[in-house]
């Protein structure tokens, strides 16, 4: 798997989801927290008050888990361990309640319903799974004899389980496409400008916490409207597509390209410097300069930016990389300009990098 793509979160894009959705089903999630809790302390008389102390386990975890996923550089883990945690949980509340005929054993539907509000399809499937592995296999291999005298229990929980998981991939399946078309490119498949800013608003959280580098390429196509001008515009969208396509191919999967205008592209590099930016804007420079998109020679110019730490932010560095793109254009086009910096040469001469 490429870059910092996981099985939890393939894309970058996945894991901007699961960030974004945490915070929105915070309440949700708070809610369903207090109602289960509610219950079990009115249940108390008739299923003992022993799972009464799983609840400081429960209230833990959620008081914790959103500054956890602020700090973690793969926050998919941290949420996926969460929901796995609240699984054993509810598990041992199962095992202190009646086992196979707990009237808990339902509550196992619970994780897997919130992790169908941060992950896709696959992830849903295997925490299913887990649920029945954790929670139905081992109270029902603990006591085989309750469950032969009484499989009601297990049954519906099972039932219950399946039904949940046909309403919540259906719920998030129009989620997803309502997401996708109001942060993608319909011409070239790019994330957008709304897109962007959600992205950055993450991005500069890490670097407060970790003092991690961000790099930004702002790019623009050379006189575009001559290309328009010249073949008219299905031709100049032809242009447009084969340019991001071959852009695309020199990018590493947690390097994310958004079209930001008409012929402009923003580049958002994570973790990377400046010397190591001006590196692989120049390799798209390069990528487009060998090649002819739409059958015609095209160029595109560049300016790259980047800071540190406290020093990262959405205006900051976007003002700097467009400042730097405009030295590009001055300089004659088909260039990479840094910003503050007039010669590339000692930038990539640790790099090994030729600037023609």
């Amino acid at each position: 798997m490429e870059g910092n793509g996981t099985w939890l979160c393939p894309t970058e894009r996945d894991r901007e989801r699961l960030v974004d959705m945490s915070a929105r089903v915070k309440k949700a999630r708070t809610i369903s927290a207090v109602a289960l809790g509610a219950a079990l302390v009115a249940s108390g008389p008739w299923v003992g008050w022993a799972p009464l102390a799983l609840l400081v386990l429960v209230g833990a975890n959620l008081a914790t888990i959103e500054s956890r996923l602020a700090v973690a550089r793969r926050p998919e883990y941290v949420a996926a361990a969460s929901m796995f945690f609240l699984q054993c949980v509810i598990a041992g509340g199962i095992g202190l309640t009646g086992g196979p005929t707990s009237p808990l054993m339902a509550w196992i539907v619970v994780p897997t319903a919130v992790v169908a509000a941060r992950f896709r399809r696959h992830v849903v499937f295997a925490f299913a799974l887990s649920a029945v592995l954790v929670a139905v296999g081992p109270v029902i291999a603990l006591d085989p004899d309750a469950f032969l005298d009484n499989p009601v229990p297990v049954f519906a929980t099972i039932g219950l389980l399946i039904s949940i998981i046909g309403v919540t991939m259906a719920l998030m399946n129009a989620e997803l496409q309502h997401r996708e078309d109001a942060v993608l490119d319909p011409l070239t498949g790019l994330l957008n400008r709304k897109a962007l800013e959600s992205r950055f608003n993450e991005l500069e959280m890490q670097a407060r916490q970790s003092e991690a580098s961000v790099c930004v390429i702002a790019v623009d196509l050379d006189h575009f409207k001559q290309v328009n001008d010249a073949h008219g515009h299905p031709r100049g969208d032809d242009v447009l597509r084969d340019v991001t396509y071959e852009m695309r191919k020199r990018l590493r999967t947690f390097e994310l390209m958004y079209r930001v205008g008409g012929e402009e592209f923003l580049v958002v590099l994570p973790g990377v410097d400046l010397p190591e930016g001006v590196a692989v804007a120049e390799r798209l420079r390069q990528a487009v300069a060998e090649t002819s998109p739409a059958g015609l020679e095209v160029t595109i110019s560049l300016g790259v930016a980047a800071a540190c730490g406290a020093e990262v932010s959405h205006d900051g560095l976007l003002g700097a990389a467009d400042r730097a793109l405009y030295e590009a254009k001055d300089a004659g086009r088909n260039v990479v300009r840094a910003d503050g910096h007039d010669d590339l040469a000692p930038l990539l001469g640790a790099l090994d990098v030729v600037v023609v």
